[in-house]
């Protein structure tokens, strides 16, 4: 009876890790170990990346619209809350928008933040 290796899913395992490395430099794209090494390092960065991403995204979006409000005169915190008891369910993301490219549009916010007081 032959001897059986495990030559085939050795390679294929092997190849799997060697194309997930290409594109870095040195040992880390070459060699095994550090090939594992570093893409178990970078499968932890992405997971852990894709998470803080929303977190990042968010707080641009309240600074962008505290830097819109100082013109007006008023506080985030005033304006979110104003807004809320207006009943404008409107996310961060549209009214950073609308502070950048509809002035009129987020003044318009502003009194009615102001008026839900």
């Amino acid at each position: 009876m032959p001897r059986a290796t495990n030559a085939v899913p050795r390679n294929k395992r092997r190849n799997r890790i060697m194309k997930m490395a290409k594109g870095y430099i040195g040992g880390r794209r070459k060699l095994l170990r550090t090939a594992k090494e570093t893409i178990a390092k970078a499968l932890r960065y992405s997971f852990a990346d894709r998470r803080s991403k929303k977190r990042d995204f968010r707080h641009l979006w309240i600074i962008r619209i505290t830097a819109a409000l100082e013109s007006f005169g008023m506080l985030y915190s005033r304006f979110i809350d104003g807004l809320k008891k207006a009943n404008v369910l409107l996310n961060r993301k549209v009214v950073s928008e609308m502070a950048i490219s509809d002035p009129q549009g987020f003044a318009k916010l502003v009194e009615i933040a102001k008026a839900g007081k």
